[in-house]
C-alpha cells in the first residue's frame, strides 16, 4: 500500500464528490461510486455473518476469502479499466458450491430466510449480493466494466443461499419452507 492514511479526514468530498484510485474525481452518486459501496456493504455482511459462527468454524476460511476478494472488487470498480477478479475467482466459488450442494437434498419449495441467526444472516449476504450485481450491472450500461466482477457476484449469490441452506440444517436447526396458504388472509 502506497500511502498510508494519517489523517481520515480530507474535506475534499464535502462538494459531493469522491475520489477514484486513478486521481479522478466523481460525484458520490454516481454508479462506479455506488458498486464500489455495495462491494464495502456486502463485506460487512459477511463479517456480520463471521462473527455468527463459533469459533473454528470451517466456513470461516471461504468466507474470510470471499472478504479478500469482495475487497479487490471495490478496488477494481474504484480504478476503472482494472481487472482484479477473473475466471479463478469464478472456478473457486462454483467449486466451492458444488462441495456445500452435495450433501443438501434437492428444493422442492421455496425457502424463507432464517432457520437460525448465522442462516439468516447469511441470507441477508445474499439479497445485498444480488442488490450488488444490480448495481453492477448499472454501470457495465454506462461504462466499460469487467464481466466476471458480474458474474463472480451472481455465484456468491448462489453459494450464499447453498451456504445459508447448511447452516439451517446443521446442529439439529432446519430450513423454513415457503407454504402458499400460509401467506393468505
Amino acid at each position: 500500500m502506497g500511502n498510508r492514511l494519517s489523517k481520515i479526514y480530507t474535506r475534499t468530498g464535502d462538494d459531493g464528490s469522491t475520489g477514484l484510485a486513478d486521481g479522478n474525481r466523481i460525484a458520490k452518486n454516481a454508479q462506479r461510486v455506488e458498486a464500489m459501496g455495495m462491494a464495502d456493504e456486502l463485506n460487512c455482511h459477511i463479517g456480520v455473518l463471521i462473527e455468527t459462527l463459533p469459533s473454528g468454524d470451517s466456513l470461516i476460511d471461504t468466507f474470510r476469502r470471499i472478504q479478500h476478494h469482495l475487497f479487490d472488487l471495490g478496488g477494481e470498480f474504484a480504478i476503472p479499466g482494472s481487472k482484479v477478479i477473473s475466471d479463478n475467482h469464478i472456478e473457486w466459488l462454483e467449486q466451492t458450491l458444488d462441495e456445500y450442494n452435495t450433501d443438501l437434498p434437492p428444493l422442492k419449495n421455496f425457502i424463507l430466510p432464517g432457520g437460525c441467526p448465522a442462516a439468516a444472516q447469511c441470507h441477508l449476504a445474499r439479497a445485498v449480493c444480488r442488490r450488488a450485481e444490480r448495481v453492477v450491472v448499472a454501470l457495465g450500461h454506462e461504462d466499460s466494466i469487467n464481466t466476471a466482477s458480474r458474474h463472480y457476484l451472481n455465484r456468491l449469490s448462489d453459494l450464499l443461499f447453498v451456504i445459508a441452506r447448511v447452516l439451517a440444517r446443521r446442529d439439529g436447526s432446519q430450513e423454513i419452507l415457503w407454504e402458499q396458504k400460509k401467506s393468505g388472509l
